[in-house]
């Protein structure tokens, strides 16, 4: 059986999994970027780029616990600010196009937690965007319909210390 870009990203990762260092990041993100230049005939890659499905696990890692998960993103599609807790994230985009926002949170005396945003970029088919652990950011598809892959260090679905936000009035606050 011939070994698809699938199979072999999710070898290569779980052979030098460890602790989240630079080394791991860049590793990572090089497999990431490796895997979006799969070749699209690929049986599995075929079926994600037919069905565009708005989500579906590609894999999940039975030891180390990662999850690669693909999603796809009609045009204007947004998701609000948050943070992925005390995991760490990579996004990758296959096809379309993505705007990513980041942001700071800024505690003010008297007035609580909200959000500054500090800029955003356009991650483009073929480019990788990391998010550390606490990291804050939103996405938006502005060429779309968008497939993108997302890795997570682990099951974002048991993050139990995740914070998304909510627009107030033009003022990012945490959703309660």
């Amino acid at each position: 059986m011939t070994e698809t870009a699938l199979d072999r990203f999710a070898r290569r990762v779980s052979a030098g999994w460890g602790t989240l260092t630079p080394a791991l990041l860049a590793d990572c993100s090089a497999q990431l970027a490796a895997l979006i230049q799969a070749p699209r005939n690929e049986d599995w890659l075929a079926a994600l780029c037919r069905e565009r499905p708005e989500s579906r696990e590609l894999y999940r890692d039975p030891v180390h616990g990662f999850v690669l998960l693909a999603h796809t993103e009609a045009e204007g599609r947004y998701r609000a600010p948050h943070d992925h807790g005390t995991s760490w994230v990579l996004y990758g985009v296959l096809q379309g196009e993505m705007e990513m926002g980041s942001y700071a949170r800024v505690d003010n005396a008297g007035e609580g937690p909200r959000l500054v945003k500090r800029g955003s970029m356009i991650v483009r088919p073929g480019h990788v965007q990391a998010y550390l652990p606490g990291d804050i950011h939103d996405t938006l598809c502005i060429d779309g319909p968008a497939i993108q892959f997302r890795f997570t260090s682990r099951d974002l679905r048991r993050e139990t210390t995740m914070v998304r936000y909510s627009d107030a009035g033009g003022v990012w606050l945490p959703a309660s």
